[in-house]
């Protein structure tokens, strides 16, 4: 099950999230959606980077009953980067997404021989989406 937090003004359609979450875990998935001053400061808190950024993961301890972790979208800059790309702010969101549940579930994109980039391509195929975050930043 995906459990979502929205603490911006920006509405966000979940349902393909939660497709793409069942597609991957049968753990419940927190979703927590932010703005780019919030997501700053989370990324100053964990990762000592004073800046924002769009995406970050959360992985929880393996237990049966524990989620699999966490996934903090920030919004704001989801919906500047759906702008600039011409596609939607929920494309935007499923996107962030997948790349953060990916993290979730061990995948690692700067330390793996593509193993990451393979699987999000395989989903955004699945799943009907535009170009992916790693595609992006290559």
């Amino acid at each position: 099950m995906l459990i979502t937090e929205n603490d911006t003004d920006y509405t966000v359609d979940t349902l393909l999230l939660e497709k793409i979450a069942l597609s991957l875990s049968k753990k419940d998935i927190e979703c927590i959606f932010t703005d780019s001053e919030n997501m700053r400061k989370l990324n100053l808190k964990v990762r000592r980077k004073d800046e924002t950024t769009d995406v970050l993961s959360f992985p929880l301890e393996d237990l049966l009953s524990v989620p699999l972790g966490s996934i903090v979208i920030n919004l704001e800059l989801a919906n500047n980067t759906a702008r600039e790309l011409n596609h939607t702010l929920n494309d935007e969101c499923a996107l962030l997404f997948i790349h953060g549940l990916l993290h979730l579930l061990g995948y690692d994109h700067e330390c793996d021989n593509g193993e990451m980039r393979a699987k999000e391509e395989e989903l955004i195929k699945k799943f009907a989406l535009p170009c992916s975050l790693i595609c992006r930043n290559i």
